[in-house]
């Protein structure tokens, strides 16, 4: 059985492990995409209240040493392509709202991020569009927002992945 104890400030990254042979807390953390770890075993600290305060000291030293190694930027993550894409672009989708009356709406759903961690959307309606067009607004504003976004490059190479896959916009 593995079990998860954070409940405390002072027991962030640190876990205990109970499964099998293993008894002990483990504490972990991250940086720069890198993961530290290390196990405190019950049997060699001769007992778990021992094996926490260790665990807990060796968490200090490390959060101190990791804190002055400098934090690497990561440029924005861009997406081409997605299994679970239906429509042939990313960032559109098909959507369906039923109103409480009853009546359905569909869209077509367009979503983007100005900024990490932000995220907006906007729909264009197929009742009021028709199918095609609400599909063609939504694509072009999608391309709209990455060119604001990214630059006119990104949005190219998306047109020309479509155009390849027959979806004319």
């Amino acid at each position: 059985m593995f079990n998860v104890t954070t409940t405390t400030p002072d027991m962030k990254g640190i876990s205990r492990i109970d499964s099998g042979s293993t008894h002990g807390w483990f504490v972990r953390a991250y940086k720069n995409g890198k993961t530290y770890s290390k196990l405190f075993s019950d049997g060699k600290w001769k007992g778990s209240d021992e094996a926490l305060n260790a665990a807990r000291q060796y968490r200090s030293v490390l959060l101190d040493r990791l804190e002055k190694i400098p934090t690497k930027l990561r440029g924005r993550r861009i997406v081409f392509r997605d299994s679970r894409n239906t429509t042939g672009m990313l960032g559109v989708s098909r959507s369906t709202k039923r109103t409480p009356s009853g009546m359905v709406n569909e869209s077509y759903a367009v979503t983007w991020r100005p900024e990490p961690g932000m995220q907006k959307c906007t729909s264009f309606s197929i009742n009021k569009y028709g199918q095609d067009k609400a599909f063609k607004l939504a694509v072009a504003f999608r391309l709209k927002k990455l060119r604001e976004i990214h630059g006119q490059s990104v949005a190219r190479k998306l047109k020309e992945m479509m155009a390849e896959k027959g979806i004319a916009v």
